[in-house]
């Protein structure tokens, strides 16, 4: 059981890096017509990466 849980957890982390990574992408891909977009994007995008670093701290 113990297995399933460790892989449940890598499947969050990853699934969060992906979110976060793409959403840092984002921040830079959109337009000049508003800063807020930039920072909510940004806002996600380090959210993402730092859920992914608690669920690699997790599984070690």
């Amino acid at each position: 059981m113990n297995e399933w849980i460790s892989a449940i957890g890598f499947g969050i982390g990853l699934l969060a890096f992906v979110l976060g990574v793409t959403s840092i992408i984002m921040s830079f891909m959109t337009s000049e017509k508003g800063m807020s977009e930039k920072v909510e994007y940004s806002f996600f995008g380090v959210a993402g990466i730092v859920i992914c670093m608690v669920m690699g701290y997790a599984l070690s």
